[in-house]
């Protein structure tokens, strides 16, 4: 049975259940009534929020030398996996390149954003690339026709699918063959995008770009949207400031049934069914991944139209919540990859840095140590995920109906939970 992911496994022992449901319960619970009895007023002003940071880190982080080293460092590391890539030995065990897109990248996108914002938009070698064909021709990099508005970031979802069906569905993800083939069709469609709609494409279209920035509306550290200060913020209120664009609701249902996906790929009842289907693997593994897709997003259209019709008011619930399922996807994006990127990353900078067929590092934690930590992200997500509904449902309803309003929202973060948590416990 190949494995799920494009390299490497997520060896994960089960979580005692007891513990796993009753803490998940008690912490959505005791945090919704909290919050009804304690949280009267919004608390989070996104665009205005946030301490400056000192003008000294101010123009450090502006300076055009610091950017043109990281578009440089990402130019040059997507050089490095096209020439492996193309050159190197067609096997994840000693070819650096899968393990570069699986783990360091997709991955290692998590906590790089979240430690220190946005980094893709620096780092994007496509990004640099037009820049460079721009000033060839001598073109302004932002010239191009304007975005249509209801573009949003549904590329961006699409993108993503794309990319997550080819890690968790594709008969050989690890390929050169498969993996060349995605980013070469990745990189066309982005720099025609850039090039009918100039650079802007990249920050609404780009899924990479927009998997880093929406992670970054929970870095400490981010710029204020009323005048691009950088501060220092509650997480939260970077949460509070994320802009309801089209296609952030279908971006989020992506990352949350793709991971949800991930942790049911390893339940030995898939795995079975994968084996014996009539239809082949592949394309049974395509519909269960859009099927996880699918029911996370009819989940929280019907949470929707609940809030909806209990708020009696609110026209567009899709996207005035949409913001409260990052935490959820964060939380369970730690809980499925932890154990990937800390025993498959230091393996991957081995291969590359020429060692052969290096073996994955130990795990730093110990059996129950993990099974703390998934529990602790999944649960921790959805409690972050509550508060910033309740700060947004006590701004937008009447306080007559702020709590009552919540209410599918609370059901929509137990459904999540129980399934989150059950996945954890069936891989």
């Amino acid at each position: 049975m190949p494995l799920a992911h494009g390299v490497g496994g997520t060896q994960d022992l089960p979580i005692p259940a007891f513990y796993a449901y009753a803490g998940g319960f008690a912490a959505l619970l005791v945090s919704f009534l909290a919050l009804g009895l304690l949280w009267p007023e919004p608390r989070y002003a996104g665009a205005t929020a946030g301490r400056p940071l000192p003008r000294a880190v101010q123009r450090l982080a502006a300076a055009p030398a610091l950017r043109r080293t990281a578009a440089g460092a990402g130019l040059a590391a997507a050089a490095f996996v096209a020439g492996h890539l193309l050159l190197g030995p067609d096997d994840p065990a000693r070819n650096p390149a899968p393990g570069a897109v699986y783990v360091l990248l997709w991955v290692g996108l998590v906590p790089a954003s979240l430690l220190l914002g946005p980094v893709w938009r620096l780092l994007n070698p496509l990004r640099t690339l037009h820049a460079l064909a721009c000033r060839a021709l001598g073109r302004d990099p932002a010239a191009g026709r304007p975005l249509p508005a209801r573009l949003g970031h549904r590329p961006a979802a699409a993108g993503l699918l794309a990319f997550t069906w080819l890690e968790l569905a594709a008969p050989e993800p690890a390929a050169t063959a498969a993996l060349s083939a995605f980013l070469a069709a990745h990189a066309a469609v982005q720099l025609t995008g850039a090039a009918v709609y100039g650079d802007r494409w990249f920050a609404q279209c780009d899924p990479f770009e927009a998997y880093s920035a929406l992670l970054a509306r929970l870095a400490p550290v981010g710029r204020r949207p009323v005048d691009g200060v950088l501060v220092l913020r509650s997480p939260l209120a970077g949460l509070d400031a994320t802009p309801a664009l089209p296609g952030l609701t279908a971006v989020l249902c992506v990352l949350l049934g793709s991971t949800a996906y991930d942790g049911f790929s390893a339940a030995p009842s898939w795995i079975g069914t994968l084996q014996t289907s009539s239809l082949g693997r592949t394309a049974t593994a395509t519909l269960g991944l859009l099927a996880a897709v699918a029911l996370v997003a009819v989940l929280y259209a019907g949470c929707a139209a609940a809030v909806r019709l209990v708020s009696g008011r609110l026209a567009h619930p899709l996207g005035a919540f949409a913001h409260s399922l990052l935490p959820i996807a964060l939380g369970y994006l730690v809980a499925h990859y932890f154990t990937l990127f800390v025993t498959e990353g230091p393996r991957t900078v081995a291969l590359a840095a020429g060692t052969d067929d290096p073996a994955p590092a130990d795990p730093p934690l110990d059996p129950g140590g993990l099974a703390a930590l998934q529990v602790t992200a999944v649960v921790t997500g959805h409690v972050l995920g509550v508060i910033a509904a309740h700060d947004r449902a006590v701004r937008l309803f009447p306080p007559a109906r702020a709590v009552a309003g919540q209410l599918p929202l609370l059901a929509l973060m137990v459904c999540y939970t129980v399934g989150g948590l059950t996945l954890l416990l069936a891989a």
